[in-house]
């Protein structure tokens, strides 16, 4: 394969998958899975792949329009991720490399290093330096918001799928209705399972000061997300009152907002998101920084990608598992003994399976 691999473009089709388990969290429900499906295509017939999460089916249409946007101006460069990230970061500084845009800048930074690995016949995790392991991983598909039976049952189902770790949302308009329900998965699983809580924005500051302290006794791995996400002087407050380590990060833009959140002291732990914190080049810089300042740093969303940054990350601490993109992959992550087996074929691991996509594609 030669050096000056060159893209011919990048394509982008959207799909809406079935979600194994729905996510009852305290600002809605999530019950299936928009997605944005990216291909880099290359000039020596090397494809790269990446996909995208639209959370919400209305903004499916303007990332692909985005994505294909984006693809216009880097025709014919070569294909050199970094190269790509300054290109379109440039153009569009006067407008702001943010919300959707940043999206779909993440998504073809990914497919970008996806080909790239590819075209060296290499796993993702090897071209960045390391090589694929097992991660550690804790379940995040489900034990949303819902009646404590149903809770009980589906924290052992998710520990069932080979997990020793779990992550349950709270944010029920009565504290005690959330201390209840966590006593209750907690008693249900036993004490050696690791579990997370995620408030997913939905309390005030006083509010989460106050559950929090309530919370301080139950042995949680962290507490994620109590108050607005870019509330750093308020996520401040909660940090230094309370025992139990404050998560925060999968809003951040960019390594810029994360060093802004800690040097606030606005949380204990990160967790950026893959398609937001800038993809492979993003995430790199956001690892250094989490480095330099001795913070954990965990994953969110975009396992099959995620589990090969995590091998290039210092202070890697966990990786989110949701298998929302399953349903259109021909080999999804495997699990063992709660870890996340990193693909060990060239590139992130992530193949289509056309037959599937063609199910759920939408216009």
């Amino acid at each position: 394969m030669k050096a000056d691999l060159k893209i011919r473009r990048f394509n982008a089709r959207a799909v809406i998958v079935p979600m194994s388990l729905p996510l009852y969290v305290s600002t809605g429900a999530v019950v299936q899975a928009p997605l944005v499906l990216i291909d880099c295509e290359t000039d020596q017939g090397v494809v790269g792949h990446a996909y995208l999460i639209g959370i919400s089916p209305v903004s499916l249409k303007p990332l692909v329009s985005l994505v294909q946007s984006f693809s216009d101006l880097l025709v014919g460069d070569v294909l050199a991720p970094l190269e790509i990230e300054r290109k379109l970061t440039q153009k569009f500084t006067l407008l702001g490399m943010t919300g959707l845009l940043r999206l779909a800048q993440a998504g073809i930074d990914m497919a970008a290093w996806d080909a790239l690995a590819r075209s060296k016949d290499l796993p993702l995790s090897t071209l960045l330096g390391s090589s694929p392991r097992p991660i550690r991983a804790y379940n995040s598909k489900g034990l949303g918001i819902m009646p404590e039976a149903k809770l009980i049952d589906e924290a052992q189902a998710l520990l069932d799928e080979g997990f020793s770790a779990v992550k349950m949302r709270l944010g029920r308009a009565h504290a005690q209705d959330d201390l209840k329900a966590l006593r209750a998965v907690r008693k249900a699983i036993g004490d050696s399972v690791n579990l997370m809580v995620d408030f997913n924005q939905a309390l005030s500051v006083h509010e989460a000061i106050r559950r929090g302290h309530m919370l301080d006794g139950e042995g949680l791995v962290w507490i994620e997300e109590p108050v607005r996400q870019d509330d750093y002087e308020g996520c401040a407050k909660v940090a230094r009152e309370l025992k139990t380590p404050i998560q925060i990060g999968e809003n951040f833009a960019s390594a810029h907002e994360m060093l802004y959140a800690l040097k606030a002291g606005a949380c204990d732990l990160v967790m950026p998101d893959a398609q937001r914190i800038g993809g492979v080049t993003g995430w790199q810089r956001a690892a250094a920084l989490a480095h330099a300042q001795g913070i954990e740093m965990s994953t969110h969303l975009f396992s099959e990608v995620s589990a090969h940054l995590m091998t290039v990350t210092p202070t890697a601490h966990w990786l989110e598992y949701v298998d929302w993109a399953n349903p259109v992959l021909q080999q999804p992550l495997k699990i063992q003994d709660g870890h996340v087996l990193t693909s060990e074929r060239p590139g992130s691991g992530v193949e289509w399976d056309e037959a599937a996509v063609k199910k759920y594609l939408v216009a």
